[in-house]
Parts: structure tokens; C-alpha cells; sequence
């Protein structure tokens, strides 16, 4: 009969289809990501260390009995303040020349430091200048403001150099101050004739440090305490060679771990120019440059010595179109991301451009809003049957 023969067709259909559905592998569950536009920023981070821009490490000018220091760790003292004093020993013919010429070489660091504030001066004066022209320039549209930019950075860096030369003059003068006190050891015949040599301060500042406060019998060039100004605190940042040769002066600088809730911003001021070799935690030898950064933020209640990390900006956008890093996987010798279409992982080549360690900049090959597999597995391929988890 007819409609045996149809329901038997049916029944064989049927049999068929649940043979296939019985032997079609079970669809792998994957994770999924959404590809989007937004921000993207790719860093060079490392542990940095703050340090007062200028420290002064005070040392004995000549040997004697030292009084005990009454100050202490984190005390602030003002420029020319009496900080140590010192009964000096009987100083012999020799050590009476060499004071003299230690007189004679402070002198003329005093003057050769004194011409360099001068020399930075005028660097200041001509990079305000310079930007007062291009200024000029930008609001007549005959350059970029790129070049206004780069004229006000170069204002900001000579005037911190300007700064630091005066600060190296100051305490070349107080040098010079130091050694020629050294010179009343010759006039005292024994430790107890009541001459006291009394060491100032060179700058105005805070103690950063006093090894020993005690009173005892100190050699000349002994280190008494280290001077250093909080507010003019910086970030040296070390990064392996490799690393630092993506870093130039004027990159933003985002600094975290330092203890509090929000990072602070700082720019990069130098890149050292010379590497020193570093044995790390494993035992392996690296070059290292050291990395300069100054403040932006007020660094708050940050210290000399405190560890920060550091993230160093080498380049960002607002609009990127991005793809987490964890989606591409190496394709002969190209970048490939598994799409999710209709419950099938559909294999695209990607161009990439910048990436940082979770996202990456998509050139071609991906759109806004496509849904790719994070961490494919080896038994995804081209056209497996995928779920969301």
C-alpha cells in the first residue's frame, strides 16, 4: 500500500536522523569576548623607587671628636642651620697642604658651578622665548600645535634644569664653606682646646638619613647624614635595554602600588644614556638603563626610597577598534581569531597593530561587534560546533 511505504520512508528518515544526531560530537563550550572600540594603551611597566631630586650627603671635613646630632630621621632644617659639630685633631704639615689644596679645588668647583647656573639661565631664557615665537606661529596657522607642544616641554625641562644648577651652585658654595673650616685643625694644638668646626646645612630641607648619631671620633670624609628637599621628589624607574629604547622624554608615566586608591601621574624627564649590568632574582645577567620620571601629581605623603610601580605610556588611543589578546593564536605566520556564527567557530586572519598583554589593536580582519572565542583549544577547529559557557 501507498501510505506503507510512506511511513516506512518516514520511520527510515527518522532512524537516520537520530544516527547522526547520535553520532555528531557534542558542541564544545567556549568563552567569548565581544570585539568593540575603545581605549587602548600599551605600557613598559616596572618596579620604580623615588628619590630626592637632589640629595646631599654631609661628610666630616676633618678628623676629630664628633658631638652627638641632635636631630633625627625626617626633621626639617633650614639653609645655613648648624646640623653637626666637631672637635678637631692637630693637623700635621701634610694634612695642613692637603686641606689647602681641597680649599682650592672647592673654590674652583664653587666657580665652575656658578657658570653652568649661569649657562642653564640662559637656556631658560631662551626657551621661554622660543616659545613665545611658536605660540605665536600656532595662533597664525603657520605651524602645529605639535611644535607649541615640544616648545613648552623644552620651557618646562630647561627650567628644571635651571633649578638643579642652581641648587648645584649652592651646595658647591657650601663645599667650599665645609673645607675651609677643615683648615682650623691647624690651629688646634690638641682635641681639647675648645675649637668646635660646626657643619651646616647646605640647603633647606629634611634629614633623609643619619647612620649613626652618637657621639664618637670620626675620620675625615666620614658620612655624617643625608639632606634632601620631598618636594622635589622623582621616580627612577629600571628597565631592561630593550624596554627602554621604546621610552622617550615627555611620556606619560602611571604610577601604582604606592599605597593609595588612584595612580599618579608623572612624565618621563631622561633616559639615562649608559647601562649597568643587574644580576636578577634567577641569577641571570641583564642590562639596565635607569628611567627618570618627575612627578605631575603632588606625590602626597611619598619619601625618599618608597617602591612604586610603574607604567610607562609608549603610545594610546581613544578609539581604537581592539580584540583581546587572548582570542589570537599564531597562523603560519600570521595572527588568527575563531569567530562565533550560528554555534560554528569560523577561523579569520587578523591584522594587528599595537598590542599590550590583554588587548590588541585590530588593523583588518575583525569588526565592531564580532563575538570571538577566547583561549581556542586544539580541538576547535574551522567549523566546530561551539556553545557559550
Amino acid at each position: 500500500m501507498p501510505w506503507r511505504r510512506i511511513l516506512y520512508g518516514i520511520a527510515a528518515l527518522a532512524l537516520v536522523a537520530l544516527v547522526v544526531v547520535v553520532l555528531l560530537p557534542d558542541a564544545i563550550p567556549v568563552e567569548l569576548a565581544r570585539v568593540e572600540n575603545g581605549a587602548l594603551r600599551v605600557t613598559v611597566d616596572d618596579q620604580g623607587e623615588t628619590r630626592s631630586h637632589d640629595r646631599f650627603v654631609v661628610v666630616a671635613p676633618v678628623a676629630g671628636r664628633l658631638t652627638r646630632i641632635a636631630l633625627h630621621d625626617g626633621d626639617a632644617v633650614v639653609e645655613g642651620q648648624v646640623i653637626a659639630q666637631i672637635a678637631p685633631l692637630p693637623m700635621s704639615a701634610r694634612e695642613r697642604e692637603e686641606q689647602t689644596a681641597r680649599v682650592a679645588a672647592a673654590a674652583a668647583a664653587q666657580r665652575e658651578a656658578e657658570q653652568r647656573a649661569r649657562h642653564a639661565e640662559e637656556d631658560l631664557a631662551q626657551a621661554k622665548r622660543e616659545r613665545q615665537r611658536v605660540e605665536k606661529l600656532v595662533a597664525d596657522g603657520f605651524v602645529t600645535k605639535q611644535a607649541a607642544e615640544q616648545a613648552r616641554n623644552m620651557e618646562v625641562t630647561s627650567a628644571n634644569e635651571a633649578q638643579a644648577a642652581r641648587f648645584r651652585a649652592r651646595a658647591a658654595a657650601a663645599e667650599l664653606k665645609v673645607a675651609r673650616s677643615g683648615l682650623l685643625g691647624a690651629q688646634a694644638e690638641s682635641a681639647q682646646s675648645g675649637v668646635l668646626v660646626k657643619i651646616r646645612a647646605p640647603v633647606a630641607g629634611r634629614v633623609l638619613r643619619i647612620p649613626d648619631p652618637s657621639e664618637r671620633v670620626v675620620a675625615a670624609g666620614t658620612t655624617l647624614l643625608t639632606l634632601g628637599d620631598l618636594r622635589g621628589l622623582e621616580v627612577v624607574i629600571e628597565l631592561l635595554s630593550s624596554e627602554a629604547m621604546k621610552v622617550q622624554a615627555g611620556m606619560p608615566v602611571l604610577l601604582e602600588g604606592w599605597g593609595g586608591s588612584d595612580p599618579l601621574r608623572a612624565r618621563v624627564r631622561l633616559v639615562e644614556p649608559y647601562a649597568f649590568t643587574k644580576v636578577s632574582a634567577l641569577g641571570i645577567e641583564e642590562k639596565r638603563v635607569n628611567v627618570i620620571a618627575e612627578f605631575v601629581d603632588p606625590p602626597g605623603a611619598l619619601g625618599d626610597g618608597f617602591r612604586v610601580t610603574a607604567r610607562i605610556v609608549t603610545w594610546s588611543a581613544e578609539n581604537a577598534l581592539k580584540v583581546p589578546a587572548s582570542a589570537l593564536f599564531r597562523c603560519d605566520q600570521a595572527w588568527c581569531a575563531f569567530v562565533f556564527e550560528n554555534h560554528r567557530a569560523k577561523r579569520r586572519s587578523v591584522e594587528i597593530g599595537h598590542r599590550n598583554a590583554l588587548e590588541a589593536e585590530v588593523l583588518r580582519g575583525l569588526n565592531a561587534g564580532d563575538l570571538v572565542i577566547r583561549h581556542p583549544g586544539n580541538q576547535i577547529k574551522e567549523g566546530s560546533r561551539v556553545t557559550p559557557r
